[in-house]
């Protein structure tokens, strides 16, 4: 940490001590990244320097994120999968790219290229159905939800018949799809109640903040960068921002769409509980009907759901059993067995799997 000449303030910096005008109230908390704004501030109110975090200091927070996570389940006896620890590394290095971005800087690529290369390494482990962080607080929904899409888009460019050389760009459009958020008010991104219609014209935004931010990246693609364009339009035009049809629409963009519905409607958020993922895969299902691509869902739901025999589920019913199979006619709903008694979802159409428990070796 040294002290720095407001001059000398680049955006981007870290405040890393409180920041006091010259009657003595607090101007900045520790903390603060300066942008032109703060810059702005400090100079209306003469204030001379400030203390600045080093290199060192900012590097050793962003590691504390996922050595903290690792330091408490380590004293809680638990074991992290490798798995795991990429996926959490990544959406730590996530969290410090948005911050770069929102203060101007440029989105460090090979950085991210080479994390997510890592956390691809272990996407056979990655269980879409099961796969649940710890409960996802509001200010990091965003990059645990492109994490996830990251790796739900990599499984999906492959099982769609995607050539092996679009499988990355193919991750990176789900990882950075909602990079435009960066450049939105987070009170309307965190927002847990509903928003105005000035929010949400605003909110809608990012789609368009994003692809300028992604459009002069070389080492994406342009269906990378579309998917941040066009990953909110729906394939019967209703969607947002340009109203496009399913043939204007890039296939990056609707594997971003499929996953980017599943994944934020499964998460697990601090004011709400996770729905389950078969009710969500029904009504993904429904939306396939003018909504989104429907091979591309349907490959979705018969893939994730190919390999749930000996899962321990909850149903509707508060009722504890085990799949044991599927129709594959009807892969949301499969037979459950209950006590010995066995619950066909195909028939007993009031009831669906409310969660997932564990899966049985």
């Amino acid at each position: 940490m040294a002290a720095v000449a407001v001059s000398q303030v680049k955006p981007g910096d870290k405040i890393a001590q409180d920041v006091l005008t010259p009657l003595g109230s607090v101007l900045f908390h520790k903390g603060k990244i300066v942008m032109a704004r703060e810059l702005e501030i400090l100079q209306a109110f003469l204030v001379p320097s400030v203390v600045i975090a080093s290199t060192d200091d900012k590097n050793g927070e962003e590691e504390s994120g996922a050595d903290k996570f690792f330091d408490s389940n380590k004293d809680a006896g638990k074991a992290v999968s490798p798995l795991m620890e990429q996926y959490v590394r990544t959406v730590v290095l996530l969290k410090k790219v948005f911050t770069q971005v929102n203060s101007g800087m440029s989105i460090p690529i090979l950085d991210i290229r080479n994390q997510l290369e890592v956390l691809l390494q272990h996407v056979g482990d990655y269980k879409i159905l099961s796969f649940s962080p710890s409960t996802v607080n509001n200010d990091d929904y965003l990059f645990h939800k492109s994490v996830m899409s990251a790796m739900s888009c990599y499984m999906l460019a492959q099982w769609n018949g995607f050539p092996r050389n679009e499988w990355m760009q193919a991750a990176l459009a789900g990882l950075l799809h909602d990079i435009g958020n960066a450049k939105v008010d987070s009170s309307i991104l965190n927002k847990p109640s509903n928003l105005t219609a000035e929010e949400v014209d605003e909110m809608k935004r990012h789609t368009l903040l994003g692809y300028q931010l992604l459009k002069n990246v070389t080492a994406l693609t342009e269906g990378a960068k579309l998917a941040a364009l066009q990953h909110h339009e729906r394939v019967d035009g209703s969607g947002y921002p340009l109203g496009l049809g399913a043939q204007k629409i890039h296939p990056f963009a609707k594997l971003v769409a499929i996953s980017d519905i599943f994944n934020a409607m499964t998460m697990k958020r601090a004011y709400r509980k996770a729905t389950s993922p078969y009710v969500v895969l029904e009504q993904i299902q429904k939306d396939a009907f003018g909504k989104l691509e429907p091979v591309y869902v349907q490959t979705f739901i018969d893939k994730v759901t190919q390999f749930h025999n000996g899962t321990l589920v909850r149903l509707s019913d508060n009722r504890v059993g085990e799949i044991v199979f599927s129709d594959r006619n009807y892969p949301t709903r499969p037979w459950v067995n209950v006590n010995g008694t066995i619950v066909n979802l195909t028939i007993e159409r009031q009831l669906s799997i409310e969660e997932i428990i564990s899966k049985q070796d």
